[in-house]
């Protein structure tokens, strides 16, 4: 173990002297933004050997693992150790580093919180080339807890320790329906309270179908269900009451058609299914394709075509639980995007610590919604992402920025944590060699 703490120090050291030496951004292989950028022709890190789990250690309750591992290399060092990571982000493709960074969160948030909530221990490489070790006591805890939503304007993770969680084999299921959104989200602060569920997440299929869905550890499973090929995870959920999975399996259930997304790019036929195979469905593989899609611009000249104006809304926004039902009234009214992913998020103790995401030691409730509103009637560009963060705001929710933004830079300062934000860049950036978090996020630089 101490053969890879040094190795890893090494990669580190001379990571901090190519950011001293001129380099900035990051060149990896994989990314998880759903937004345009222009990316700048400096010199780039080359990170993508940032990529091993160091430890996992069961009794501690940790793994350590570098800022480019995946989730899908946490859970398969994790899980024969007998735990898995606290928050599992629901896409294999997703790192530990760029969900800190980011926001990730799942169907065990109710419980844990987001992902940075269930952080021990960061090391960043700041913009000064300085890597510095960060925990939420020591001289670098304001950094420690601005780092979340920080989007690598503070620095990067090359180094991420976090709580795992232990597991069973299997995960029995409960997909429990309900015809209002009233009763829907009565139910689910119930069981949130209660805590009578290792797992609990929904989905939104119409105004009168919504579905809660209950997931419990198991040490044996009379059957288990595989939605990694010719099945298709979301459409059991209306379909089926009660379900068995391999731990793993539950994990990923939402990789192998990207949640429901997979059906824009036809990898629901079960020709294209089958022609794809099942190593090829995925996250990964369809992100590579929308990429391809975002710079050639075929669905763009489709739409041209067909005479229609396309605005992508690929958003996840929290909304505090009191105003959950007002949020889904208007987002049926103005957007109309189905299905909605539901996902609960605890009253974290420590939830007000991080600044630049805040969020009340109250119950909220994520709704995920990925897709393009379509409309004949042509709107100024970002109309519906902007319909959509105004009614966040006006509800004292909060919006993920991994995606197109459109905020006015002083609604967003005051969104994001604009002065606690301005004093970490000092201390941490003080020459400004990284845009700031408005600038990535909003601008898009």
């Amino acid at each position: 173990m101490n053969a890879a703490l040094d190795a890893h120090a090494a990669r580190a050291a001379a990571l901090a002297e190519e950011l001293r030496a001129g380099a900035a951004g990051l060149a990896k292989e994989t990314s998880n933004l759903f937004r345009d950028r222009v990316l700048p022709g400096e010199r780039r890190l080359d990170v993508r050997a940032f990529n091993h789990v160091l430890r996992v250690d069961p009794h501690e309750g940790f793994v350590d693992a570098e800022g480019m591992a995946t989730y899908e290399d946490l859970v398969e060092a994790c899980l024969p150790r007998g735990v898995m990571p606290a928050v599992v982000p629901q896409l294999k493709t997703i790192t530990i580093g760029g969900a800190v960074a980011g926001i990730g969160i799942e169907s065990t948030s109710h419980r844990e919180g987001l992902v940075h909530e269930t952080v021990l221990e960061l090391e960043v490489l700041a913009p000064d080339g300085r890597v510095v070790t960060c925990t939420p006591a020591n001289e670098h805890a304001d950094l420690f807890h601005g780092f979340p939503n920080s989007y690598g304007t503070l620095g990067y993770a090359l180094r991420v320790k976090a709580a795992v969680a232990p597991v069973l084999p299997f995960v029995y299921l409960q997909h429990r329906a309900f015809s209002s959104a009233g009763a829907y989200l009565t139910a689910l602060e119930r069981h949130c309270a209660e805590k009578d569920a290792a797992f609990i997440d929904g989905a939104v299929f119409a105004p009168d179908e919504l579905y809660l869905t209950l997931g419990r550890f198991a040490a044996e499973a009379p059957f288990v269900s595989d939605y990694t090929f010719e099945h298709i995870y979301y459409r059991s959920i209306r379909s089926r009451r009660e379900d068995w999975l391999r731990t793993r399996d539950y994990l990923w259930r939402w990789d192998t058609d990207w949640f429901w997304c997979s059906r824009n790019l036809l990898a629901q036929n079960p020709v294209v299914r089958r022609l794809l195979g099942r190593e090829r469905l995925g996250s990964r593989t369809y992100a590579r394709i929308m990429r391809w899609n975002s710079r050639v611009g075929l669905t763009r000249a489709l739409d041209r075509v067909g005479g229609m104006h396309a605005e992508s809304v690929i958003q996840d926004v929290d909304i505090p639980i009191q105003r959950a039902a007002e949020f889904l009234d208007f987002f049926h009214r103005e957007i109309g995007i189905l299905p909605i992913w539901v996902c609960p998020i605890g009253p974290g103790r420590l939830a007000e610590r991080f600044p630049l995401y805040p969020m009340r030691r109250e119950l909220y409730v994520n709704f995920g919604f990925w897709d393009v509103v379509r409309r004949r009637e042509r709107h100024e560009p970002g109309h519906f992402n902007r319909l959509v963060e105004r009614e966040v705001t006006r509800l004292g929710g909060i919006k993920s920025l991994y995606s197109e933004s459109y905020f006015p830079a002083d609604e967003f300062s005051q969104s994001y944590g604009g002065r606690d934000y301005a004093r970490l860049k000092a201390r941490y950036d003080p020459e400004g060699r990284f845009p700031t978090l408005y600038e990535k996020c909003v601008l898009r630089h």
